[in-house]
């Protein structure tokens, strides 16, 4: 029989013993057993702290952003393998959908998070905190990766969404993950683990895979670690209440299942677009997942005059449901995970059925398309009624994991918020009402008792996410029975893996630390304008000191017409009685403007765009003939991804501070502008390249590919004629739906791929030489590069088309031209 295997201390290894049986729940056949028997489990746990950890915690925000999104990708690419084996689970393909394909858009949308934090690997949160009068003593919050690993204890319904919504963000964190999936579905995730390993995109110690029911894991978990565990809430107490965990301080996040609640508004009657969303809704989450969802509706409120109404129209609903083999497109509803959870379900329907009506579905008798309903773990869907929900508690306090559900009545919408409330806090509520008046009454009553709340609405019916839903940006989690704690939540939920410390000390100091200016801080003069530098040159606390500028009457006047703005402060000094002003004050964005004009730095450089204003404050009037000078002072800078066609940059925060003739503080402003970044590639022009053709010689080996030096440069020339029109007798390879994309590669700073077939040369075969000998071909290639400047200096305004990236212009040809000559170079180990 198959033994799963764990991924551990770097390689993959079996334990022994018997283990737990692991069933195909659509067939009832063996799949294999999963076990850990054996396995040094502390040393899982160290191998992690050290070999993972190390590497992710020196990685930046943007770089471990960047690994998520290239998992994401690399994964998506090979989703249907999954589909295959979510199939055994009893997942349909919607089912699986979910799991699958939620579980690495979850990558996706954390990788983005990383735009909110700093290009540094620890993150600087909120705002500077002045401790003295003066600001020369003053404190900052930092948050630093925590030197443990992530023990994630998970449960069988989600193998791999359950995996991946975790990892996303401890992995953004900067800290390593230890997984623990459950045994019922275990074999799905170490297939998933199979493919992130062999990948090589995660460092390695990052991701550590336990296949099997693992007792000693908590043993030797010390107050760096952070354990997660998603369950049952009676397993959950148990982990929570480990001696290790008191002893140790560790963290302890619990998402544990709960009795969530769907509530119909009293405005919701038959025939409304919210009553028919309400029943799809509930329908729905009772099927999805064969019900087994830790956010599925277990208790259906609803006005006491519409419960027949809701009854006769959930059964509807629930007769078009059809069961069986999840891979037929038939079928709505799958299985459960195993026979086990059958009779863990059957067990707790009859709990609940001892004060509640069976009004749809049996426990006994059930219809299957594809598939044999006694070898598979088939159930049907059931519906219960509780007339009198507030003395029968039952179905406030028991979960039967499937698809079942029990309608409620209410008389009033306090009555509803109570009944809500009786499930001793949940993940998720929801209220169907198009009345926002009853909307926020029941959102401000419930929210205690709940981690998220939907309001359904026709409005947003078509975008709606659903009751069920998690998403990464929210909070996943909820008070009480659900376990106290949360998920993801965007920040927030990184954070959970980082340790927050405030540091103390000079400005100055703390700007060196968080890497942000902090006013009062000592300036760093510089020997340019800091807008001649380039992204990577600047630095927090790099300043300028502009000269004078003294502010006149008719400055005034003139912007007063320019703008329209007549303020009377700026156009009528009779109407100064009585106001904070003495004099004819200048416009707070006259100061703005005037400071621009005063330190922008006036040449083509670097800096490509002013892009925005982040903050601006008017402390004190200036008037006419008050005299101002800027000091302009780089705050922050803020990593920011290639997009579209134009060079690559960066945003830099700069502080603006404007002062008047006394030397005072007038005016404050954040601005912040994107600045390019420096290119990696050497600058290979007609004033150098005979420096780097002369290293060439006829007997050196390609790096890579099957090119000889005169190929070579007989290939670049080629290129280079096109450029200059001389060679345009071809058709553009590239599909236009796709030509947009391809053409921001020529503005990007990667370089271009190695063994790539260009469509106008040979298969597998080199071209035939066109020139007698080397010489004459760098004589030739030069000879080119004279004509590509002749003909665009006579055409300036000229295109000429690519064979792969389309119609270019002078300035897209000379970004080839080099990332190109690189490329070549580079292949004959030319460049310096």
């Amino acid at each position: 029989m198959k033994i799963l295997q764990s991924y551990i201390n770097g390689t993959w290894a079996e334990g022994n013993g018997d283990g737990i049986i692991m069933h195909d729940a659509v067939t009832g056949e063996v799949i294999g057993r999963s076990t850990t028997d054996g396995l040094d489990i502390p040393s899982v746990l160290q191998y992690g702290r050290t070999k993972g950890g190390e590497v992710l915690r020196k990685m930046t925000f943007q770089e471990r952003g960047n690994m998520l999104k290239k998992l994401a990708l690399f994964l998506t690419k090979r989703k249907e393998q999954f589909y295959e084996i979510s199939y055994r689970t009893g997942a349909t393909r919607i089912d699986s959908w979910i799991d699958i394909e939620g579980g690495f858009g979850n990558l996706f949308a954390n990788a983005s998070l990383r735009k909110l934090f700093p290009n540094q690997p620890y993150h600087v949160e909120g705002d500077p905190i002045d401790l003295s009068r003066g600001g020369r003593f003053m404190a900052h919050h930092i948050l630093v990766p925590k030197r443990g690993v992530a023990l994630h204890i998970n449960a069988f319904n989600f193998p791999i969404w359950g995996m991946l919504e975790k990892c996303a963000v401890n992995w953004m964190a900067g800290m390593p993950a230890v997984v623990l999936p459950a045994p019922q579905t275990a074999y799905l995730t170490e297939a998933l683990v199979r493919v992130i390993i062999d990948s090589g995109i995660l460092p390695e110690g990052s991701l550590q895979l336990l296949s099997g029911m693992t007792k000693n894991i908590l043993d030797t978990v010390e107050s760096q670690d952070i354990v997660t565990f998603t369950g049952s809430a009676h397993t959950g107490k148990l982990l929570k209440a480990h001696p290790r965990l008191i002893e140790e301080s560790v963290p302890f996040t619990m998402e544990a299942d709960s009795l969530n609640a769907s509530v119909l508004g009293k405005d919701a009657i038959p025939g409304t677009p919210e009553f028919n969303l309400f029943i799809k809704e509930v329908r729905k989450e009772m099927t999805v997942k064969t019900g087994q969802k830790c956010t599925a509706i277990r208790r259906i409120i609803v006005p006491s005059d519409l419960v027949e109404d809701v009854q006769i129209a959930l059964g509807q609903q629930l007769d078009k449901v059809t069961i069986g083999d999840p891979r037929l497109k038939e079928v709505r509803m799958g299985a459960l995970a195993s026979k086990q959870q059958v009779e863990s379900f059957r067990n707790n329907v009859s709990e609940i059925a001892k004060t509640a009506q069976m009004v749809y579905g049996s426990l006994d008798t059930i219809e299957t398309v594809g598939a044999d309903a006694e070898k598979g773990a088939f159930v049907s869907p059931i519906l219960m009624r509780q007339d009198d929900p507030f003395k029968n508690k039952e179905a406030h306090i028991i979960e039967a994991f499937g698809p079942v559900s029990t309608i409620m009545p209410y008389d009033t919408l306090d009555d509803a918020i109570t009944l809500a409330h009786m499930g001793k806090g949940s993940l998720v509520s929801s209220i169907f009402t198009y009345d926002d008046q009853i909307a926020k009454e029941f959102v401000v009553g419930a929210a205690s008792h709940h981690g998220r709340i939907l309001v359904g609405n026709r409005e947003n019916a078509k975008q709606s996410t659903g009751h069920g839903s998690p998403l990464p940006m929210l909070t996943h989690g909820g008070p009480g029975r659900a376990g106290g704690g949360e998920e993801m939540g965007g920040m927030r939920g990184i954070k959970h893996y980082m340790q927050r410390c405030a540091v103390q000390g000079t400005p100055t100091t703390l700007t060196e630390v968080t890497g942000i200016y902090q006013a009062n801080s000592k300036y760093k003069e510089t020997d340019k304008h800091p807008f001649a530098y380039h992204w990577e040159d600047i630095e927090p606390g790099m300043s300028l000191k502009t000269h004078k500028r003294t502010v006149t009457d008719t400055d005034i006047i003139n912007f007063a017409n320019l703008t329209w703005d007549h303020f009377y402060a700026h156009t009528d000094i009779t109407s100064l009685d009585g106001s904070i002003f003495e004099k004819r004050t200048a416009h707070g964005y006259f100061i703005l403007a005037a400071a621009a004009g005063l330190f922008v730095y006036p040449n083509k450089g670097p800096v490509a765009a002013n892009y925005g204003l982040e903050e601006c404050r008017f402390l004190r009037p200036i008037y006419h003939n008050d005299t101002v000078y800027v000091r302009l002072t780089c705050k922050q800078k803020i990593d920011r991804d290639h997009r579209g066609k134009e060079l690559p940059s960066g945003i830099v925060k700069w502080f603006v501070e404007v002062f008047d003739q006394e030397d005072e503080l007038a005016a404050i402003a954040t601005i912040l502008t994107m600045v390019q970044k420096k290119s990696p590639f050497v600058q290979v022009n007609r004033s150098n390249i005979e420096g780097y053709l002369a290293k060439l010689t006829e007997d050196m080996k390609p790096k890579w590919g099957i090119m000889t030096p005169q190929h070579m440069i007989e290939h670049l020339e080629y290129t280079v004629r096109i450029g200059a029109g001389e060679i345009q007798d071809f058709e553009i390879a590239t599909p236009e739906e796709y030509l947009e994309k391809v053409q921001e590669m020529v503005y990007n700073h990667k370089p271009m791929p190695r063994e790539h077939q260009h469509p106008l040369m040979k298969k597998g075969d080199l071209e035939v030489l066109r020139h007698e000998n080397l010489a004459t071909a760098k004589t030739k290639l030069l000879e080119a590069l004279d004509n590509l400047e002749i003909f665009f200096k006579e055409n300036p305004e000229a295109v000429t088309k690519n064979a792969v990236f389309g119609e270019m212009n002078k300035f897209e040809w000379d970004l080839l031209n080099v990332k190109h000559m690189n490329h070549h170079f580079e292949q004959f180990n030319l460049l310096d």
